[in-house]
């Protein structure tokens, strides 16, 4: 899989989107990485237990992440929790989307700007 290019994985739903981020900063389980969004969102997006399991098995899928053995403390820690992390493919994703995402926001202010009358003229 690291042959993938990733950016035909592009554009990626929103949901992986925010699991990619959450997973550039460590594994995680999965009630932390909805936590997490929660948090860098600011509460805009709340992921639920659905949509966060149902975008994890396609990105397991798609190479995107994996599941870790890793655990913090596993005295401290349950061990039905799985963990996640990201890939070699999910990182170089996740970059392109970022750049992706750059590019259009890029375009979209360079078009607003153009579309606004002059007002000094």
């Amino acid at each position: 899989m690291k042959d993938r290019n990733p950016s035909d994985l592009l554009p990626l739903p929103v949901s992986q989107l925010h699991i990619l981020m959450t997973l550039a900063t460590g594994d995680k389980h999965g009630y932390a990485i909805m936590k997490d969004i929660q948090s860098f969102t600011d509460g805009a997006v709340t992921m639920g237990p659905g949509t966060l399991y149902g975008a994890v098995k396609q990105m397991l899928k798609g190479g995107l992440i994996e599941e870790s053995n890793e655990r913090p403390d596993p005295e401290l820690d349950d061990q039905r929790r799985r963990y996640y992390r990201l890939t070699d493919l999910g990182g170089r994703a996740l970059d392109s989307e970022v750049a992706r995402m750059e590019q259009l926001a890029c375009a979209a202010r360079a078009r607003r700007a153009a579309s606004t009358p002059n007002q000094g003229a």
